[in-house]
């Protein structure tokens, strides 16, 4: 408990964390760009971002993008923050909300691309609506995307990808729709830039295939 407050401590200090405590909290909706990151560069977020090790290699990869991770967990907000800090990445924050309620912090356009890593399945049916591609989500993704921009899944548990592909199919307002259930011996492995996550690693070892899609609307 102490470890875990004293994290809670370091990350409302922290510039590249934005939570309830701090005024950009209720300020940032459509001012990512200006506010924050002072740039007009497109804006990637992470859903669920856990500890942030995605969102942060994506940073280091691509230094003409903004990257945002969205997690509700303080405590896995502090070791991406603290990756970000060590490594002086500028192009890097992380939003600690509940996704489902991503409206109040976006205006509509205003996220260029949408990457969903390892999110729980909650595999019992009466979570199916908590589950991160169902419709009730998926909608507030397309209200807030530019025209074109993708929505990607990236699991190890085929339940929650077999569901998700289902979802996809049975739209009719989404294009270029792409799935593997093993990505890394597919045409696809270069969307995901060979970024693997300490969750990622842990569940291969166990020879779990990757499942990955994308589409966009």
């Amino acid at each position: 408990m102490k470890r875990k407050q004293e994290r809670f401590r370091i990350i409302e200090a922290r510039d590249n964390v934005i939570e309830r405590t701090k005024d950009i909290y209720e300020t940032i909706k459509g001012n990512w760009r200006s506010t924050y990151f002072k740039n007009n560069n497109p804006v990637t977020v992470e859903l669920a971002c856990g500890r942030g090790e995605y969102t942060v290699s994506l940073a280091k990869l691509f230094p003409e993008k903004n990257f945002i991770g969205i997690d509700i967990k303080g405590e896995r907000i502090w070791k991406g923050s603290t990756l970000a800090t060590e490594q002086n990445l500028t192009n890097v924050a992380f939003l600690r909300t509940p996704i489902l309620l991503l409206e109040n912090f976006f205006e509509p356009g205003e996220i260029d691309e949408v990457w969903i890593t390892f999110p729980d399945p909650r595999p019992r049916k009466r979570d199916i609506k908590r589950r991160l591609t169902s419709p009730r989500y998926i909608e507030i993704y397309k209200k807030l995307v530019r025209p074109g921009a993708y929505i990607r899944l990236k699991t190890d548990n085929t339940g929650l990808y077999e569901y998700s592909l289902e979802e996809a199919q049975l739209r009719t307002d989404i294009s270029d729709l792409q799935f593997s259930d093993d990505v890394y011996n597919s045409a696809l492995r270069p969307e995901c830039f060979d970024i693997k996550t300490r969750y990622e690693e842990h569940f291969a070892a166990k020879g779990e295939k990757i499942k990955y899609m994308r589409y966009h609307f």
